[in-house]
C-alpha cells in the first residue's frame, strides 16, 4: 500500500504541523493509524498552501491538478500525493470527499465571508468534515448514522478553531463568524479587520459559537461509540483534546484577540486518560438514540459521498464551476459577484 519511506515523510509532517492530532493518533491502531496519517498530512498540504501560500487561487489550481493526477493513479511525484493515491486505492475513496475540502480551500481563496452561522457550518462541513468522513472510510465504516456524526465531529473541530482564532484571522483581514451576529452588535466588518478588539459584544459572539460547537460535539459521541472499538479511543481523545482548547477560552473571558488558547501536554495526557475511560464505558454502555440523528443540512451530501460508492457527478460539476468562478476573478472578470 504506502510506500514506507512516504509513511515516514507524512509522519514527520504531522509531528510538526499538527500536535493535537499526532497525540491523538497515537491510540488509533496501525491499520487506521498510517493511513489517516498520510491522509491528514495531504490534507494538510493542501490547507497550509492555500493558507500561507501568496498566490492562493494558484494553489487551490495546483491541488486541483494534483487530485486529478492521484485518482488517474498518476500521483505527482512526492511523498504526500504517493501515499494519498495508495489510501484512493486501497479503500475506495469517494472522490467528492476531497473535491468538497477543495470547494472549502477556494472559498478561503476567495476571502468567502458567511452572512448566517448556516454558512459558516457549510464552510466547516467542507474544511473539517470531509476529513473526518474520509477518516470513517479509513475504517471501513461506511454506515450513513456513524458518517452523520463523525461530521458533528468536524464542524464541530472547526467552529472551535474559529473561536480560538478570532483575532488572527481579523489581522489578516478574515472573518469566520456570522456577518448577521455582527450586524447585530453594530460592528463594522472593515473596522473589526482594521483594529480588532476583545469587546463584550465579540466575547459573546465566541461564547455563542463554542456552545455550538459544544452541542455537536456531545452529538458525535453516540458515532464514536459505534466505530470499530480499536478505533475509539483515539477518535475520543481528537474530541477531547480539541473540546479542551474551548474549555482553555473560557478561562481567559472567551478573548480570543489579545491572546491565543493554548493547552498544555499535562492536559492533553489528561484527555488521552479520559479517552481511555471513554472507550471503555463505551463497551458496557448501551447505544445512544442519538446516532439516529438526521444530520445537518450542511454535511448531508458528505454523509451520501461517503456510504455510497456510486459518485455524483453534479458535486464534481458544483466544484469545478467554483474553480472556473475563482479563476475567472483571478483575471477580473465578474468580481462583483460573490463565490458561490
Amino acid at each position: 500500500m504506502i510506500r514506507p519511506e512516504d509513511l515516514d515523510h507524512c509522519k514527520e509532517a504531522i509531528r510538526h504541523g499538527s500536535l493535537s492530532f499526532h497525540a491523538a493518533s497515537k491510540l488509533l491502531p496501525a491499520s487506521v493509524r498510517d493511513p489517516a496519517l498520510a491522509l491528514y498530512a495531504f490534507c494538510r498540504l493542501a490547507d497550509d498552501e492555500v493558507d500561507e501560500g501568496e498566490y492562493q487561487a494558484g494553489a487551490v489550481f495546483r491541488l486541483q491538478e494534483r487530485l486529478e493526477s492521484a485518482y488517474a493513479g498518476q500521483p505527482k511525484d512526492a511523498p504526500e500525493d504517493r501515499a494519498f493515491a495508495a489510501i484512493i486505492e486501497e479503500f475506495e475513496m469517494p472522490r467528492a470527499l476531497p473535491e468538497a475540502l477543495l470547494e472549502g480551500l477556494a472559498w478561503d481563496a476567495a476571502a468567502r465571508r458567511y452572512d448566517t452561522l448556516s454558512g459558516v457550518r457549510a464552510y466547516s462541513a467542507r474544511v473539517a468534515s470531509t476529513v473526518g468522513a474520509m477518516m470513517c472510510v479509513l475504517m471501513r465504516v461506511r454506515d450513513p448514522d456513524a458518517l452523520a456524526r463523525a461530521c458533528d465531529l468536524g464542524v464541530a473541530m472547526q467552529m472551535t478553531n474559529i473561536a480560538r482564532d478570532v483575532g488572527e484571522d481579523a489581522r489578516m483581514g478574515r472573518i469566520y463568524l456570522p456577518l448577521d451576529w455582527l450586524a447585530e452588535a453594530g460592528i463594522d466588518p472593515l473596522n473589526f479587520t482594521r483594529d480588532p478588539l476583545p469587546t463584550d459584544d465579540v466575547r459573546r459572539m465566541v461564547k455563542r459559537l463554542l456552545a455550538e460547537a459544544d452541542r455537536l460535539y456531545r452529538r458525535s459521541e453516540a458515532g464514536i461509540n459505534v466505530l470499530p472499538l480499536q478505533a475509539r479511543t483515539g477518535i475520543w481523545a481528537a474530541r477531547l483534546i480539541y473540546a479542551g482548547i474551548g474549555k482553555q477560552l473560557r478561562r481567559q473571558g472567551y478573548d480570543s484577540i489579545s491572546m491565543r488558547a493554548h493547552t498544555s501536554t499535562i492536559q492533553k495526557l489528561g484527555w488521552l486518560a479520559q479517552s481511555g475511560a471513554r472507550t471503555f464505558g463505551s463497551v458496557i454502555m448501551p447505544k445512544s438514540a442519538v446516532i439516529y440523528a438526521k444530520p445537518l443540512d450542511e454535511v448531508a451530501f458528505l454523509v451520501h459521498a461517503a456510504s455510497r460508492a456510486k459518485p455524483d457527478p453534479g458535486r464534481s460539476a458544483t466544484v469545478l464551476g467554483i474553480l472556473a468562478e475563482l479563476k475567472a476573478r483571478e483575471q477580473g472578470i465578474g468580481t462583483d459577484r460573490p463565490l458561490a
